[in-house]
């Protein structure tokens, strides 16, 4: 098997992955590859939740994904640094089960027409690039839904409803069901404006269309941020590629968010 590590930027992190290496040397059904030479069969991300989307963004749908928790939240990640000879254990001996998580496509289309196609693991978030509000038009399936005033937008997967959506007071997802959700920050509910003001779970089949009126906007896919001018319209839906994550022991969905958000 082809694998590679993707680190978080500390010292713990690279001793984790140094002795990873080492209790896996020697042994031939595993090889370690080195930057795009080869492609990954499984990518083995050491850190928090930001070090394995930014190995999803590296490698892309590809390989399978496995975490080492060593940062602040671990989410994603099965396996902590003092479980290292049990991971590798179960390297070798254990047919991991591919759970499939579903992303958030999308279109940004800019006013002279460009189209950029991008997608997110955890949520797509927009916001104004000034302090004034985010104007945005939202349409559902075609058909106009409400007009936005407010802080911002998210468009969150599943797997990202647990994140920055879960902070705005949006729905827990399961992975399992292939869905988007529309989440308001701070948006503006008087005598003269008026939105749903709750988030809306959105099937496959559905596409929001969110038309933008502000001049310059924050677009936030997963860690990458950066200032857009001229956005004409976002177009979001179910992504038809899916992140496949390797489980080599068993850890339900809601037991990792009661662990995550409850227990510790």
């Amino acid at each position: 098997m082809k694998m590679a590590t993707v680190l978080r930027n500390d010292d713990y992190s690279r001793e984790m992955d140094r002795l990873l290496r080492q209790k896996i040397s020697g042994n031939d059904k595993f090889r370690f590859v080195e930057g795009k030479e080869e492609e990954p069969e499984l990518v083995i991300s050491i850190g928090g939740d930001g070090t394995l989307l930014e190995a999803v963004h590296e490698y892309g749908f590809g390989p399978q994904y496995v975490g080492i928790h060593t940062g602040h939240l671990g989410f994603y990640a099965d396996w902590h640094p003092d479980e290292l000879d049990e991971f590798v254990e179960a390297l070798n001996q254990v047919q991991p089960l591919v759970v499939e998580y579903p992303c958030v496509e999308c279109c940004i289309t800019t006013v002279s027409g460009e189209h950029h196609a991008k997608w997110a693991l955890n949520e797509l978030v927009i916001r104004n690039a000034s302090l004034s509000t985010l104007v945005t038009c939202v349409f559902i399936n075609g058909e106009e839904f409400e007009t936005f005033r407010g802080d911002g937008l998210i468009v969150s997967s599943p797997s990202g409803s647990t994140a920055y959506n879960k902070a705005v007071d949006g729905a827990i997802v399961h992975p399992s069901i292939e869905a988007i959700q529309l989440s308001e920050i701070a948006s503006i509910n008087n005598q003269a404006y008026r939105t749903i003001n709750s988030s809306l779970v959105l099937p496959q089949h559905h596409v929001v269309e969110l038309i933008v009126m502000n001049p310059e906007i924050m677009i936030g896919l997963d860690r990458e941020q950066a200032v857009w001018k001229g956005v004409r319209s976002i177009v979001c839906h179910v992504g038809r590629q899916k992140v496949k994550f390797a489980r080599y022991k068993k850890l339900p969905f809601w037991r990792r968010v009661r662990k995550s958000f409850i227990t510790g």
